[in-house]
C-alpha cells in the first residue's frame, strides 16, 4: 500500500531525496507519457568583452544580486522586446 504521493516540486534537491528512497514502479499508475519536449534547448553565443567591460558587468550584476550572464540576458531581452 502506497503511503506517499509523487512530490509536486521543482526543487532538484527535494526530487533527488525523494527518488533516493522510492521506486518508480510504485507509482506506475500515476505516470503519463510526455510527447512534447520538456526542456527548451538554449543557444550559447560567445561574447568577447574587454577586461574593463567584463569587470563592470560583474560589478553591476553583483550589485543586483544576480549572475553576470543573467544581467546580460536581461539586457538582450529588453532590447528585443522579449520581456
Amino acid at each position: 500500500m502506497k503511503t506517499e504521493a509523487l512530490p509536486q516540486t521543482d526543487s532538484i534537491q527535494e526530487l533527488a531525496q525523494f527518488w533516493d528512497t522510492h521506486d518508480l514502479t510504485d507509482f506506475e499508475d500515476e505516470l503519463e507519457e510526455v510527447t512534447e519536449p520538456v526542456f527548451e534547448r538554449q543557444t550559447v553565443i560567445p561574447l568577447n568583452l574587454e577586461s574593463t567591460e567584463a569587470e563592470a558587468v560583474r560589478r553591476l550584476a553583483e550589485a543586483k544580486g544576480i549572475a553576470d550572464a543573467e544581467l546580460i540576458r536581461g539586457w538582450v531581452r529588453e532590447k528585443i522586446g522579449a520581456r
